[in-house]
């Protein structure tokens, strides 16, 4: 027992470990849903955060970006303006030196002329093939000038057009450097938010799995699928459907029979899943569906009752394996999902172990057969059985968990396994031993009887 204190009132009151462990996993369920609320809010925070500083930063950085390189443009103008100036004033200052180099030569030939002028007569032919070898020379002298000249403001005009070219392949190299990097910062900061939105899809996720205790199927789904899965391979000839009829208030969810060929009944058995959601405000309890389970069972004439159950999860006695519960109610067990299929092999193997003493019962009984304290050895019979399921069920709960543990206790595992078989075994050998005779051994009227039936 567990002694709590009300926060209000101050009285102090005690709770069973079940109402204990129920209040404090309905506080850790509270706890843990408030947190993952929290955290999803802070990723969300720093989800937007995180994008509002990134877009800052890109801002920025273009900003400064195209503020340098509106500077180097300016600068580039402003050096292609000073070479077109220098090339123009090239050209000027070579024109001016040929036009200066020219009418100094001119000058000085018109003196010469001037001084021959007196000599003219004398000298009057050769004076003149002078002046016209002179003036060729001079021709060639501006022709040759002029060719310079050209070349030279040629040699000017390729030297800036190729600056120019240059700057604008620099110009150009530095604006797709620019978008490369620009690009790369919006992938980087796509890839974290990317980042952050799957870590809420994922939070999320497991935010809505931990409300459901079965995933695409309903727990009568379930079973009915695992019975259908090996249906034609173990019960071909068993019956297993869904209880239809309500005609007396209430009715179960699946009805398992099976006749042998004369068409007599075999076994039946009643089940009854329940399941139901975390979210659930009221909290239900197996014990609390015992009753009209047993009602359902005796209505339909059922000979077992079995309650397929995923409720009370942190009970230990349910989590264990088989739970018989006859003792409050007669032939009637709880198990969980995993044990849906073994239940049925084992009562269906009890009953066709127990159908030739059936047999031979009704045999008797049709004889008028004594069977005085006949009921007697058949309860002690049961009781036997019982017991020695009741240990087997027992040590197959101890291979289970030793199972569930690490490899240095796999011999532990082996030997309740062993004695687990030993005592199926028992049972075994019990049923098939028992007969008539055996059931009558020691009473004197079934003696005389069968006496008289051997003579």
């Amino acid at each position: 027992m567990n002694e709590i204190k009300c926060p209000k009132c101050g009285e102090k009151f005690k709770i069973d470990e079940a109402g204990y462990a129920d209040i404090v996993r309905q506080v850790r369920d509270a706890e843990f849903h408030s947190d993952v609320q929290k955290q999803e809010n802070l990723l969300k925070s720093e989800k937007e955060s995180a994008i509002k500083l990134a877009e800052a930063n890109v801002k920025n950085a273009l900003q400064a970006e195209i503020a340098e390189k509106d500077s180097e443009l300016t600068e580039l103008k402003t050096k292609l303006g000073s070479l077109e100036s220098d090339k123009r004033t090239a050209i000027k200052l070579a024109e001016e030196q040929v036009r200066n180099s020219l009418q100094g030569e001119l000058a000085k030939k018109d003196s010469e002329l001037l001084e021959l002028k007196a000599e003219k007569d004398q000298v009057e032919l050769k004076i003149k093939a002078e002046k016209e070898r002179e003036v060729a020379v001079l021709k060639s002298k501006l022709e040759s000038a002029e060719t310079e000249k050209k070349l030279a403001l040629s040699e000017a005009i390729s030297k800036a057009e190729k600056e120019r070219d240059g700057l604008r392949v620099k110009l150009a190299s530095e604006e797709s450097e620019k978008k490369l990097i620009e690009t790369s910062l919006k992938e980087k900061y796509e890839i974290q938010i990317k980042d952050r939105d799957d870590t809420i899809e994922r939070l999320k996720d497991m935010k809505s799995k931990l409300s459901t205790k079965m995933v695409g199927e309903t727990l009568e789904q379930h079973c009915q699928v695992e019975f259908n899965r090996i249906r034609a391979m173990s019960f071909p000839n068993a019956e297993f459907k869904k209880d239809n009829d309500a005609s007396s208030g209430s009715k179960g969810d699946f009805i398992y029979s099976e006749n042998d060929a004369d068409g007599s009944e075999i076994i039946s058995i009643m089940f009854e899943m329940k399941n139901e959601n975390d979210t659930t405000a009221t909290k239900h309890k197996n014990e609390d569906f015992f009753k009209e389970l047993d009602k359902d069972r005796r209505e339909k004439n059922c000979e077992y009752a079995v309650l397929v159950s995923l409720l009370e999860a942190d009970n230990e006695l349910y989590n264990g394996g088989i739970v018989d519960v006859s003792y409050e109610y007669p032939k009637m067990f709880v198990i969980r999902p995993q044990f849906f299929l073994p239940i049925i092999g084992l009562l269906r193997n009890a009953a066709f172990n127990s159908l030739e003493y059936r047999k031979e019962l009704a045999l008797a009984r049709n004889q008028n057969i004594d069977i005085t304290n006949f009921e007697d050895k058949i309860n002690q019979f049961k009781e036997g059985f019982a017991r020695n399921y009741e240990l087997a069920s027992r040590r197959f709960k101890t291979a289970i968990d030793e199972i569930d543990k690490t490899i240095d206790h796999l011999q532990k595992t082996k030997d309740a396994l062993l004695s687990s078989e030993n005592n199926l075994r028992l049972a075994n050998n019990k049923a098939e031993d028992l007969t008539i005779k055996r059931l009558t051994r020691g009473n004197r009227t079934m003696m005389e009887k069968f006496e008289e039936l051997e003579s």
